[in-house]
């Protein structure tokens, strides 16, 4: 029987995972879509995920392809892939692509929040999915900061020490610092991240929020290619992958959000 390639658009709730990808002796959100597709569908099934999010780190629209000889229409996987998957995970769509479709393989625009909750004590409810801080934060100055990271840079300085890819540089089309209530968020909108490259740029942010450095100093941080010169790693229960937008013919994640 002919394979076929099916795509995912994976919501998940990432507060008892590992992250995304397979590890031993832990749980993971690719374990999960792994164990529970194999079980539905009959045949050993490993998925391949667009984003390796970290662990206690959210997603709306994670996209993952995996292969199968199975009859079930693509579009009905999504529902009985439901039945299976613990309540903390949720497919919103899935779709039939192209054999040889691959979602870390072409053009694509990703989209990060990162959730900040401001006030005098933590607020419980927000605590699995926004970082608390009582600090005082000067959003202008976070916003005027935030311009000197749109544009396309070398972003050694905002990954993570040890990360192993071919290059550093990276496109970011927008960095956006938004109030909404209580919250603030950081929205940021690039062709690809680096090891945790969204809650670096979170957590130097912050600092410039706090009057630590200033606005201009992004320049310098940018320009240096040290971790060093960044501010501290945001805790990843602020951060939620938004959506993936692909720039070619895709099961696209915004259409299902």
């Amino acid at each position: 029987m002919a394979k076929k390639r099916v795509c995912l658009v994976v919501a998940y709730d990432g507060t008892n995972y590992h992250g995304w990808q397979v590890q031993n002796n832990a749980v993971t959100i690719e374990s999960e879509l792994n164990r529970c597709l194999s079980e539905l569908l009959g045949e050993n099934i490993e998925v391949i995920g667009a984003s390796r999010t970290d662990a206690g780190v959210h997603a709306l629209g994670n996209v993952a392809v995996f292969d199968t000889e199975a009859r079930m229409p693509a579009e009905k996987i999504s529902y009985a892939l439901n039945q299976r998957l613990p309540e903390d995970i949720r497919i919103q769509n899935s779709g039939e692509v192209a054999a040889d479709w691959h979602p870390r393989h072409c053009r694509s625009r990703k989209t990060y929040e990162y959730r900040i909750y401001r006030g005098q004590f933590p607020m419980p409810v927000k605590r699995l999915y926004a970082h608390f801080t009582y600090h005082q934060l000067d959003v202008e100055a976070m916003r005027r900061a935030a311009v000197y990271l749109e544009g396309e840079h070398d972003f050694r300085s905002f990954c993570q020490t040890g990360a192993q890819v071919e290059s550093t540089v990276r496109t970011i089309y927008e960095v956006a610092v938004e109030e909404q209530g209580s919250d603030l968020v950081i929205r940021v909108c690039g062709n690809g991240f680096l090891y945790n490259m969204v809650r670096i740029i979170a957590g130097t942010l912050m600092e410039v929020g706090q009057g630590k450095r200033t606005p201009e100093s992004m320049q310098a941080v940018l320009a240096a290619t040290d971790r060093t010169a960044a501010g501290p790693t945001a805790p990843a229960n602020g951060l939620m992958l938004i959506k993936y937008e692909f720039l070619e013919n895709s099961l696209d994640s915004e259409k299902t959000l």
